[in-house]
């Protein structure tokens, strides 16, 4: 058995996540197939308790909140997928130039990532849903384009450390090319701290995209968790399922995506020793 699937085994915490995202990831894949139709279409009478008929019951217009969780389960996946997916290509590509190069090139990108990171992230995705529209592309293009700061910096500080160690001298001697050198022998040994942090933006990602729709600024052609609980604030009393199912399936995400990525900074740590202990 590999190095890192046993390290990967003797963490409870980190099996208890992947555990917890499996289900979700093929509620998203297979939403439409496990509750065909339109989530936003009504399918019952109104503010039905769970029964066997609708297991989560329904909400104020009669729609299925089962269907609405695996449907929802999809956009916030997808945010959080394709932000981490952007934010981290342009993590990489600023870290990796800035931490190789060095000098006033290494200034220059250092300063553009600090502005961007002291951006005010939500109360930017507010005034842009707000002017622009929430939808989703919007959504993602706005947080892939503001959550990369933390990668590029992450990498920098790897590459700095690196970059003098003698197997890189040493392929300098032999004269192998900067691209060559980057990509062969820093970015490989660099890039574990990089996929750590990048997994647990996917968390991030899914909280402010549902607290966008919860304010009522998100994508309205779609149902999300945060869109759920918006429309379950006024029957919190009268219909509890409406707000807590979704609630639910939110926490249970984020807290299995976080548990996902401790369980890779243990596998990818190259510090570990055998017995699993720093």
């Amino acid at each position: 058995m590999p190095r890192w699937c046993r390290r990967f085994r003797r963490q409870p915490l980190a099996i208890t996540g992947l555990v917890l995202v499996l289900p979700i990831a093929f509620a998203a894949l297979f939403a439409a197939q496990i509750a065909p139709g339109n989530p936003l279409a009504t399918a019952g009478p109104a503010l039905r308790p769970p029964t066997t008929a609708h297991w989560l019951g329904t909400d104020d217009l009669g729609r299925d909140i089962f269907a609405g969780l695996l449907h929802g389960a999809r956009v916030s996946l997808f945010v959080g997928l394709t932000v981490t997916l952007i934010s981290t290509a342009l993590g990489v590509l600023v870290g990796g130039i800035a931490g190789f190069f060095g000098g006033w090139i290494d200034d220059g990108l250092m300063r553009l990532t600090e502005m961007v990171q002291i951006l005010p992230r939500f109360f930017l995705a507010i005034i842009i849903a707000t002017f622009f529209g929430g939808s989703l592309l919007n959504i993602v293009l706005l947080l892939g384009l503001t959550f990369w700061p933390s990668t590029a910096r992450l990498l920098r500080a790897q590459l700095l450390s690196l970059r003098e160690r003698e197997y890189v001298v040493a392929a300098r001697s032999i004269g192998s090319t900067a691209p060559k050198i980057l990509t062969n022998h820093l970015l490989p040994n660099a890039l574990p701290t990089v996929i750590v942090n990048s997994s647990l933006q996917v968390g991030g990602a899914i909280l402010i995209e549902a607290g966008l729709s919860f304010l009522g600024l998100g994508d309205r052609s779609y149902v999300s968790w945060g869109y759920m609980l918006n429309n379950a604030q006024p029957f919190i009393q009268i219909a509890w399922w409406m707000s807590v199912f979704p609630g639910l399936a939110l926490l249970l995400t984020v807290v299995s995506v976080n548990l996902m990525a401790d369980g890779i900074n243990e596998v990818a740590n190259p510090f570990l020793v055998e017995d699993g202990r720093r």
